[in-house]
């Protein structure tokens, strides 16, 4: 493979950026989005069974298709206006993290094919640094389109929809290593949460992103500074575990970055989202991608990066 320099490579990924087909629903007039690849159908209002003892955003269940699905207040989780009747709201099925759920929203507009580069993320002014549920803003004809942390909605209302420590736990006494680790992971909680299950399993040295842009900035630079001291890429980065979904730059992207650098590309790259299907797959392994994961399997994340590290 012949040699690229930092700057030959660095200066494709505006061109090369991966394509995000996005969902637009409003909520009290606002504008929010969601991956389209979570959405298996949209539908009108359906009545609902209140089910006790369930979550103040959670409306009760409903069967639609003969599956029973619960339904989601979104606009209530958010703090917004709700209709005085839901007579005229939507439900969005979603399927994410082995999860079905129905999340209750005011309308739907629509889809737009958009690029990864046009997503920001969030400013911790407006949204908060630290337990924010919002992963990226974009600008669609004139209006703010929000995106939403799906994942963290449902692990606020089912905890354990979300990554378990104790699979980790349950592990037994590690020893930690020093080798170095690089996460990429948009959502301020799942990153935080995936942070603490690798430093339990004896991960101490980690560097953490939030978007595979500068996840990418930070690999190049890595791979500069080795070439320049002849040292092993290894030192530096011996494995990178990285979602699919990110603004600025989505993970199968900054895997094809890493996958066609000559340097780089002996570094395994493990897929960790909650979007692994067979056409996900297909498209990272012709990539280049070693191993792919649906959240929130933590412990079997651990297995795989120790196959491949220790």
């Amino acid at each position: 493979m012949q040699n690229k320099s930092r700057g030959n490579i660095t200066s494709k990924i505006t061109d090369e950026t991966s394509a995000l087909e996005l969902m637009e629903f409003t909520m009290a007039g606002d504008s929010f989005g969601i991956n389209v690849a979570k959405v298996t159908e949209i539908m009108r209002y359906s009545p609902v069974t209140p089910m006790t003892q369930s979550h103040p955003c959670v409306d009760g269940v409903f069967k639609p298709r003969g599956k029973l699905v619960t339904v989601i207040n979104l606009p209530r989780y958010m703090q917004l206006e709700e209709r005085e009747t839901p007579d005229q709201d939507m439900l969005m099925i979603t399927n994410f993290d082995n999860v079905s759920s129905a999340f209750l929203v005011h309308t739907v507009e629509g889809m737009h094919r958009i690029k990864w580069s046009d997503v920001e993320r969030p400013s911790s002014i407006i949204y908060g640094a630290n337990d924010s549920v919002i992963t990226g803003t974009t600008k669609i004809d004139g209006r703010i389109i929000t995106i939403i942390d799906f994942e963290k909605v449902l692990y606020d209302i089912n905890p354990e929809t979300g990554l378990q420590i104790a699979e980790v736990q349950r592990m037994g006494v590690r020893e930690n290593t020093e080798k170095p680790v690089v996460v990429v992971e948009d959502s301020v909680f799942l990153r935080r949460m995936l942070l603490q299950a690798l430093e339990v399993a004896g991960y101490t040295n980690i560097t953490s992103f939030d978007n595979g842009q500068d996840a990418w900035d930070y690999l190049a630079n890595c791979r500069t500074e080795c070439m320049e001291n002849i040292t092993p890429i290894e030192k530096r980065v011996s494995i990178v575990i990285t979602d699919i979904e990110m603004p600025r730059m989505d993970g199968h992207h900054l895997t094809k970055l890493v996958k066609g650098d000559e340097l780089l590309s002996k570094v395994p790259v493990i897929v960790f989202s909650s979007l692994i299907d067979e056409t996900q797959k297909n498209l990272g392994e012709q990539l280049g991608v070693n191993a792919h994961l649906t959240k929130p399997q933590i412990g079997k994340l651990v297995e795989v990066i120790d196959s491949w590290i220790l």
